[in-house]
C-alpha cells in the first residue's frame, strides 16, 4: 500500500518497500529567531530562498489539522517570498497526522518557533486539530499577543474562527466567517457567507475550498496587491462567479 508523507513545502512518496527510484524532495526550514522581540528568520534547505527581511508567518499545526489548509497556506505564502514556519504543537515529534490521515512534517516544534515574533499568525482548521490548538496555552498566548500588537496580522479559517477566536471574545465587533458547521459559534453571522473576510488585521475564511483565496488575501496583506496578482497568475485559478459580496468580503479582483 502506498504511504504519503507531506513535508512542509514538499512531498515524499514511498510505495511499500520499493523505495529505490522513488521521488524524494525535502524542504526543511530551520528557525533562527532573535528572541521574542525579534522577527522570525526561517530558511528552507531547497527551493526558493526567502529574504531575511521578508514577512514572517507562523502556522501552528496539530494532530487533526486540515491538511489542505496547512499545505496551501504555506505553499502560497512561500510562493510570495514569505518566511513561513509550520510549527507542531504536539509533544510526540514534528509529524502530525492530519484530519484525513495525511502526515505532515513540521518545520519546527512550537517550543522552538515561539522564541520569535511574527508578522502573521495563521490558524488552520480541521477537527480535532482546531480544538487541540485551542487547548494549547502557548498557542493562545501567541494569538493574544498577536491581536494586541500594533501591526501583526491574525488569520483563521474553517473551524478555527469558531473554536479558537470566538469563544475568547476575539471576534466581538469584528466581521468574520467560518466553516458552515461553525458559523453558529461566531458572535455575528452578518459576513458569514463571505469566502474570505477581512476586518482590519483579522482575516477569516471558510474551508479547504477557500484556502487559496485565503492565502492570497494574506499575501496581499503582507506584500500588497501586485504581489498577490503575481502569485495568483501562474496558479490558473478559475474565474470568480459574479455575485453580491457581503460586508468586508475580500476578492482578488476587488
Amino acid at each position: 500500500a502506498a504511504r504519503a508523507v507531506v513535508r512542509c513545502g514538499a512531498v515524499r512518496c514511498m510505495r511499500g518497500a520499493a523505495r529505490a527510484g522513488a521521488f524524494v524532495t525535502r524542504a526543511a526550514a530551520a528557525v533562527r529567531g532573535r528572541g521574542r522581540g525579534g522577527r522570525a528568520r526561517a530558511r528552507r534547505s531547497s527551493g526558493a530562498m526567502a529574504r531575511d527581511d521578508a514577512p514572517s508567518v507562523l502556522v501552528p499545526m496539530a494532530h487533526g489539522s486540515e491538511e489542505m489548509e496547512v499545505v496551501i497556506i504555506a505553499d502560497v505564502l512561500r510562493r510570495a517570498g514569505a518566511r513561513v514556519t509550520i510549527a507542531s504543537v504536539e509533544d510526540d515529534g514534528l509529524v502530525c497526522s492530519c484530519s484525513r490521515g495525511v502526515k505532515i512534517v513540521a518545520d519546527a516544534s512550537l517550543a522552538e518557533a515561539s522564541a520569535s515574533t511574527y508578522d502573521c499568525v495563521v490558524l488552520p482548521g480541521g477537527m480535532p486539530g482546531a480544538k487541540r490548538l485551542a487547548d494549547d496555552a502557548r498557542v493562545m498566548a501567541i494569538v493574544e499577543a498577536q491581536l494586541q500588537s500594533e501591526r501583526g496580522i491574525t488569520a483563521a479559517m474553517c473551524a478555527s474562527p469558531g473554536v479558537i477566536l470566538a469563544p475568547r471574545g476575539w471576534l466581538n465587533g469584528v466581521a468574520s466567517t467560518a466553516h458552515p458547521a461553525f458559523v453558529k459559534d461566531l458572535p455575528s453571522d452578518a459576513s458569514a457567507q463571505g469566502r474570505v473576510v477581512v476586518d482590519g488585521r483579522v482575516i477569516t475564511s471558510r474551508g479547504p475550498g477557500t484556502a487559496i483565496e485565503f492565502a492570497l488575501a494574506l499575501v496581499e496583506a503582507l506584500f500588497g496587491k501586485d504581489k498577490a496578482m503575481e502569485v495568483a497568475g501562474p496558479m490558473v485559478l478559475p474565474p470568480r462567479e459574479k455575485a453580491a459580496l457581503v460586508a468586508n468580503e475580500w476578492t482578488l479582483e476587488s
